[in-house]
């Protein structure tokens, strides 16, 4: 799995009881999606939506914790939502 898209799942797994987040956390395993572009360009409108708000409230969180790395990884899938 690409080194962006381990950190998204990673950051699923925080809200890995909402079914929307079980279904994309499939989407990821069932798929080797070899860039986050790629991955992206599969999901419904539905599930960007969503991972537009959980990535975003992600972000948020690496960038208050100074964690330049996640922050840097989140913010290449979340550019690409919309």
């Amino acid at each position: 799995m690409d080194n962006t898209l381990h950190f998204l799942r990673e950051s699923l797994a925080n809200t890995s009881e909402n079914a929307m987040t079980k279904q994309i956390i499939a989407r990821l395993e069932a798929n080797d999606f070899t860039n986050e572009e790629e991955f992206v360009k599969s999901l419904s409108e539905e599930e960007m939506a969503y991972l537009d708000r959980v990535v975003g409230k992600e972000l948020n969180y690496a960038q208050n914790a100074e964690d330049d790395v996640r922050a840097k990884q989140l913010n290449e899938v979340y550019e690409l939502l919309f």
